[in-house]
């Protein structure tokens, strides 16, 4: 029996490393965002500072590793055969929870999941031992001290997104955009307060906390806080003036990098809790029973409320698995890509689409932001306006930051200042709530969300964080339910959820390679394009047009037999093709702005067809979509498909559709545009038999012969048949004026 507890702390330091691995690809966005965004310095030069950060903070972390002790639940109340069991349900939870959310690429709070799977697993294991001895669960539960961590995590949301926008609308109204003028000015004392505030955050954050720490230094930071404060500030201006008047070093990109390492310590002393401290809380337990000689289900495990000091080994150990994995960790950069994307300068192809609630979100905020300006005085605003005015300053690049060094260093200071706080009152405060909520208050305020991808942004938001909830909830139920399939079922239950632990893992790992791999290919794809729109638009513009146009006949063929043969499963695929004809559409569409500001002033003209032709392909892309769900949906809902001549009609139509189609791809793919008389009789004839029909059917109707339900997607059938017939022909026109005024253009240079 003695085995059997050995190996579950076996298994907790090996999903203590996966743990870190997981967490770490998750939080690394939490120090490495703003510098990133910023391009602050080159991405080894980032690295390195925030490995250096999680080496320092790891060393500082021993004091809150009792939150996973005692922190959520009374340790005595537990004896250790049921303690054991219950960090392993935790466990298991946050590796599934984690790399879940790490696959798809969302920034997700290891805090939450922590907290919220203790929770979970303690009153799991808690509920087992009430309705076997009585009593209530309440009893087992620290509510006090978890009612505090969870309160101080939700309060963070809201004061870490209005601090952050208010200081960057501080800091934008000083600097502006125009930071070779006001750099100069300001730069110095700004510079100031940043490294004043990262020296006293070092000070709380780390010192406190470490095994290391000089207690009478310590009580003299923490008693003449403002002296220091002041000392700092005063110190690191008349640095950072010198470095502005005497180097040509930019002193706020040393501001970013030095405060990504503090913010990394941060990271790594704050958070390495939630990824180590539930295994060595095991490790521990183990430790006190194996030297006790009581029974594993008579031992109290009182002991684990008393204070510990974890051996520096295993902190260190931590350390540099974690450090391996900011190298090498795939996954990390997607994380680090969304809160890039969601708080980038300029509008793009959003990554998130428009919401209900983002929307109204949206309106209210014009709402507000128009009623103060009716109140504020016209010199005023534009007084202000000039602070804000982004494209004058700003020169446009292919790779420009997403956001300049103000906002990075806005970022990065008052996400530390609030973590500091929190950690004065030792509350395991989020990390990543609290950074990437500064983020997008920083964001806000800088009028990174205008009017084009507000309401996207607020969408990215919004998920994110109810990304965040979910997590709770999950993580709550998830580690509930398996910590009493643990108890209730022993030793096969625990090798068998492992066993589904590491199935899990190696499937989300599978699904994110395919995916990065898919995103790396187009990515690569799109450079090359834009690079070979450089000399020839026309060329680069043809292919991917012809390539859509071949997943549209692909589309028409499959989804009409599947809905034939009423075969959900190829519907499905047909629904997910026609979606992926709308998401490339919208990407062309979105990626316009980009081309467009690589081309000399001559293509200018020509590029207004192309214009065209992606407003007639994102038309066809919303046609095809709409037929595939209403055919899908008719399957799934088991309604009857058309009577046999209905179904030949339609076949007739498809086969026409189908034929006009690849004749309107063999124009643009030949650039035979001297065929566009034959394509408009075509498309005449083709119009004149889908009206045709559409009047057989309406007789049917008429004499009550069909249904309401079928009829209805009949003539939807028949409507989206004419919109796909009307927009090839515009795509085809449109196409034929952007390969002439390219003639001409390429003429003239000549």
């Amino acid at each position: 029996m003695e085995n059997i507890y050995l190996i579950i702390v076996i298994i907790l330091f090996i999903l203590a490393i996966a743990n870190l691995i997981v967490g770490v690809s998750n939080d690394a966005v939490n120090f490495l965002v703003a510098a990133v965004g910023s391009k602050a310095g080159k991405f080894w030069v980032i690295m390195t500072m925030a490995s250096l950060g999680v080496l320092v903070g790891s060393v500082f972390s021993n004091g809150m590793m009792e939150v996973a002790r005692k922190g959520i639940f009374h340790p005595e109340m537990f004896y250790f055969s049921e303690i054991i069991l219950l960090f392993l349900a935790v466990m298991l939870t946050n590796i599934i929870l984690l790399d879940f959310f790490n696959t798809f690429g969302f920034p997700t709070s290891t805090t939450v999941s922590l907290v919220f799977g203790l929770l979970g697993a303690a009153v799991g294991i808690a509920w087992m031992k009430v309705l076997k001895d009585g009593g209530t669960i309440s009893a087992f539960i620290n509510s006090g001290k978890a009612l505090a961590i969870i309160g101080g995590i939700l309060f963070s949301v809201v004061i870490a997104f209005i601090i952050g926008t208010f200081v960057q609308w501080i800091a934008r109204v000083l600097f502006s955009f125009n930071l070779k003028k006001s750099y100069k000015k300001f730069g110095g004392i700004w510079a100031g307060i940043a490294f004043a505030i990262i020296t006293f955050f070092m000070f709380i954050k780390g010192f406190k906390n470490s095994s290391f720490a000089n207690e009478p230094f310590v009580q003299w930071v923490l008693t003449h806080q403002m002296t220091v404060l002041a000392i700092s500030f005063v110190f690191w201006t008349v640095i950072s003036q010198i470095f502005i008047w005497f180097t040509k070093i930019n002193v706020l990109k040393i501001v970013v990098l030095v405060g990504t390492f503090a913010l990394a310590m941060a990271f790594a002393g704050n958070d390495l809790v939630n990824f180590i401290g539930v295994p060595l809380a095991g490790f521990s337990s183990y430790e006190i029973w194996h030297g006790s000689g009581i029974a594993p289900d008579q031992l109290s495990m009182e002991a684990l409320s008393k204070a510990v000091k974890v051996n520096p080994l295993f902190l260190i150990s931590a350390a540099i698995i974690m450090i391996l994995t900011l190298w090498t960790s795939k996954k990390a950069k997607t994380v680090i890509s969304t809160s890039v994307n969601l708080s980038r300068q300029d509008a793009g192809y959003e990554r998130f689409g428009s919401t209900q609630l983002s929307r109204a979100l949206v309106r209210w905020s014009i709402n507000i932001a128009e009623t103060f300006k009716k109140l504020t005085p016209q010199s005023v605003q534009k007084g202000i306006s000039k602070r804000f005015e982004y494209q004058k300053h700003i020169e446009l690049e292919t790779d420009a930051p997403a956001f300049d060094l103000v906002r990075a260093s806005v970022n990065l200071v008052v996400a530390s200042i609030l973590i500091a706080i929190a950690t004065s009152y030792k509350l395991p405060l989020s990390t990543t709530y609290v950074t990437f909520m500064v983020a997008m208050g920083s964001s806000l305020a800088d009028k990174a969300w205008g009017r084009e991808s507000a309401v996207y942004r607020v969408t990215g938001v919004i998920s994110v964080i109810t990304g965040w909830f979910f997590t709770a909830f999950v993580a709550f139920m998830l580690a509930l339910i398996i910590a009493i399939v643990i108890y209730l079922g022993g030793t096969f239950m625990v090798g068998l959820l492992v066993a589904v632990d590491v199935f899990l893992i190696i499937r989300s790992q599978k699904i994110h390679r395919e995916r990065m791999k898919k995103e790396a290919e187009e990515i690569k794809k799109y450079k090359e394009e834009i690079e070979e729109a450089q000399s020839d638009m026309v060329e680069v513009s043809t292919n991917k047009l012809v390539r859509e146009i071949e997943k549209v006949i692909e589309f028409i063929k499959e989804v009409h037999s599947a809905f034939e043969a009423k075969n959900r499963k190829d519907l499905k695929k047909a629904v997910k093709l026609a979606k992926d004809i709308k998401i490339t559409a919208k990407a062309l569409k979105s990626n316009i702005f980009n081309t467009v500001q690589n081309l000399s002033e001559e293509n200018l003209k020509a590029v207004q067809y192309y214009v065209q032709v992606i407003d007639a392909l994102r038309e066809v892309a919303n046609a095809v979509v709409f037929l595939a769900e209403r055919m899908h949906e008719h399957i799934e809902n088991n309604h009857d498909i058309f009577d046999a001549k209905q179904l030949e009609n339609l076949r007739n139509l498809k086969d026409e559709l189908f034929n006009y189609i690849l004749e309107c791809k063999i124009v643009i793919q030949s650039k035979k545009y001297n065929r566009v008389d034959e394509l408009r009789e075509f498309k005449n004839k083709l119009l004149t038999d889908i009206e045709e029909t559409k009047t057989e059917q309406l007789k049917l109707i008429h004499h009550k012969q069909t249904d309401i339900i079928t009829s209805n997607l009949y003539l939807n059938i028949l409507a989206e048949y004419k919109n796909l017939v009307l927009y090839f022909i515009r795509i085809v026109k449109a196409q034929k004026r952007f390969f002439v005024a390219s003639v001409l253009v390429k003429k003239n240079r000549k």
